[in-house]
């Protein structure tokens, strides 16, 4: 139960952010420095307990990879969710009533973005987190924090820079990303994680 509740807590803090970052008034340009961060410290704090998956992309591709039990993965995606969700009606009680502007996507190139910058997460953090060789880095946190920041400064204004399922739920639920692109984001983080896996798996059999 520990671990669910962390789970909840670091997803929670990172949609939070995401929502007190970019909806105006936001921190503009450094909101992408900001949600890395949010995401590094809570890696560090939360990674010790339940591996600081705060992403369901990600605990779908640490259960491909093998080092995830099939029975904790309803738990975690659930987890995940309900603190995305919090998050969502936190935002709303510390900024009522703000204009917001609905992202329009053009579908291809959003998809793109989504899975790639989602198999680069996911693949980072299956090389500096799951890893024997890579066992006690100190660096783990720092890494995911950084892939985060990097792809949102990168595709942000292609794709949002999503790269997470209950973010993605979390940003509609704001009203800055209309319904309709739930798909694009569903699709391309989970496809992301797939494949992060597989290349994982094919490259990195024995780490």
């Amino acid at each position: 139960m520990k671990n669910l509740f962390v789970e909840c807590l670091g997803t929670f803090f990172l949609v939070w952010v995401i929502g007190l970052t970019v909806i105006a008034p936001g921190a503009g340009a450094m909101a992408p420095l900001a949600i890395g961060a949010m995401l590094m410290v809570m890696v560090y704090a939360g990674g010790p307990i339940s591996g600081g998956h705060y992403n369901p992309a990600v605990t779908l591709a640490v259960w491909l990879r093998g080092a995830c039990k099939a029975t904790d993965v309803p738990g975690y995606l659930g987890a995940q969710l309900i603190g995305a969700l919090s998050a969502t009606f936190v935002v709303g009680v510390c900024k009522p009533g703000s204009t917001l502007t609905a992202l329009h996507l053009a579908v291809l190139p959003a998809l793109v973005a989504e899975l790639a910058f989602t198999f680069a997460l996911a693949y980072v953090v299956l090389n500096v987190a799951t890893t024997k060789k890579a066992k006690g880095n100190s660096y783990f946190g720092l890494a995911i924090g950084f892939t985060v920041m990097a792809g949102a400064y990168a595709v942000g204004n292609i794709s949002g820079g999503v790269f997470n399922p209950a973010v993605a739920v979390g940003v509609t639920l704001m009203g800055l990303s209309p319904l309709g692109n739930l798909w694009i984001y569903l699709v391309g983080n989970f496809a992301g994680g797939a494949l992060a896996a597989l290349v994982f798996n094919l490259t990195s059999p024995d780490l």
